[in-house]
Order: C-alpha cells, then sequence, then structure tokens
C-alpha cells in the first residue's frame, strides 16, 4: 500500500507568520504552496520552494480565490472563465519560482473555499480542470475523493490524486464537515491518526456516526492549524506502523 501524505503551506504573508513549515515540511511527501492570491507572498513562495527541495519533498501549487482578509475561505461570484484564468495566473507564478530555484512542479491542489465549490459545482470543477490543463497536462490534480473535480480532472486527461483529510470532519455525503460547525476539526494527534489508517482502510466515520466508503491517493493535513507538525507526525508514524510506503504521487 502506497498513500502520500500532503500539507498546504507557504501561507505567511509579509510580517505575518502562519504555520510550523520549518517542522512540518520534513514530515511530508508533497507540499502545496499558496500562489498569493489566498496568502502568501514572493518572499514566501521562494522561501518555501527551498525549504521543500532541501527535504527532497514534491511541489504543488495551492491555488485559491483573491481574497487575502478572508483567508480564501470566503464564497466569490467568480465565473468558470475567471476561475479558470485565475488557477492558470496562480500556477504560472509559483513556477516562475520553482523553476528559478530548479524545481519541477508536480500538481495542483484548490484551496478553501474554491477547493469545496470545485468539489460539488461541475462548472467550477471544470473550470479548475481547464486552469491546470493549459500550463501542462504533466500536472497531477488534486481532488476531494469522489467528488465533481475528479471527475473533471479525468475528462481534461489530468492525472488525478483523489485527496482525503486526517484532520477534517466528515459529513455522510464525504464532504468535509463546514469550519464554522462543531467538531469539524479533528485537534487531536490521536484522533487524525486513526482517521488517516481509516483512510486507508477504506471508509471513514461522518459526524452523524454514518460510514463513508473513501477511495484515495493523498491525505491531507493542514498546515494553517496550530499543532500541525504534532498531527502530521502522528499520521506519517500511524501509517508506516500499518506498513503503508508514504511518497508523492508519480
Amino acid at each position: 500500500m502506497r498513500m502520500d501524505l500532503n500539507a498546504d503551506v507557504g501561507e505567511s504573508l509579509g510580517a505575518w507568520s502562519l504555520g510550523e513549515d520549518e517542522a512540518l515540511v520534513p514530515l511530508v511527501t508533497s507540499v502545496s504552496i499558496a500562489a498569493g492570491l489566498h496568502a502568501g507572498d514572493p518572499v514566501t513562495i521562494a522561501r518555501t520552494l527551498e525549504l521543500a527541495a532541501r527535504h527532497g519533498v514534491a511541489v504543488g501549487v495551492h491555488p485559491g480565490y483573491p481574497d487575502l482578509a478572508g483567508f480564501g475561505r470566503r464564497a466569490m461570484a467568480l465565473s468558470p472563465a475567471e476561475i479558470e484564468a485565475s488557477v492558470l495566473y496562480q500556477v504560472g507564478a509559483v513556477a516562475a519560482f520553482a523553476r528559478a530555484a530548479g524545481v519541477g512542479l508536480r500538481h495542483v491542489k484548490a484551496h478553501g473555499a474554491l477547493y469545496n465549490r470545485a468539489a460539488r459545482d461541475p462548472d467550477a470543477a471544470a473550470a479548475v480542470a481547464r486552469g491546470v490543463a493549459a500550463f501542462g497536462r504533466e500536472l497531477v490534480l488534486f481532488g476531494l475523493a469522489g467528488s465533481a473535480l475528479v471527475a473533471a480532472a479525468v475528462d481534461a486527461g489530468l492525472i488525478v490524486a483523489e485527496e482525503a483529510f486526517a484532520d477534517r470532519a466528515y459529513e455522510a455525503d464525504g464532504s468535509l464537515r463546514a469550519r464554522d460547525l462543531d467538531g469539524a476539526v479533528l485537534d487531536d494527534p490521536a484522533a487524525a491518526a486513526a482517521q488517516a489508517l481509516a483512510i486507508v482502510g477504506g471508509s471513514v466515520t461522518a459526524w452523524d456516526g454514518t460510514p463513508v466508503p473513501i477511495r484515495a491517493d493523498t491525505i491531507c493535513v493542514h498546515g494553517d492549524l496550530p499543532g500541525a507538525a504534532a498531527r502530521a507526525r502522528a499520521v506519517r508514524d500511524a501509517l508506516a506502523g500499518a506498513g503503508v510506503e508514504i511518497r508523492a504521487p508519480g
């Protein structure tokens, strides 16, 4: 059994520091770097790329809505054409720094409200997939397991990695529990590790107790949450202890 362990990183902005990237990046096999619209800035992008390269971690782009004030977690009425162009713009921005650093890009993973919209809205999903494909079909598109974005990636001829979450609660329909609801985040490292093992086993337990079948290629530990490194360590140790080979897709 193989599984990628990914984290969203590079989300600091200017004098504002967010996350535990120095401790977190060495524990995962893939990172998605914020591209400057929901979080991040040019210096942070360059610094995070260098950190990932130093630890041999696969690098991807983390495009979000243009929403610095809301950290990309607020719904925005972007049209499909605007989503497509925005995704391409953000992939291109990180790609420029990756090229300068001699680092190859491996994947794209949408952030926050854009990710959740693309998971359920086929038009938004197709727009994200088109934006990635316009840059290059060699990039892997990460999408919520079983979602509209996975289907759109396949339709666009992209390689897809279906994603599940160690540190987020699920609803019975397989969607992520909204962050403003109780229990949406699994803070306890042991709980995150247990959910990661359940994901490998093919099923998670939803917030209401419903078993939810799931098939995943990559498991996410959010980098913006306090205690991210401790959760990533617990998840990594649990997967390794279960005989799972932890490595990036491709």
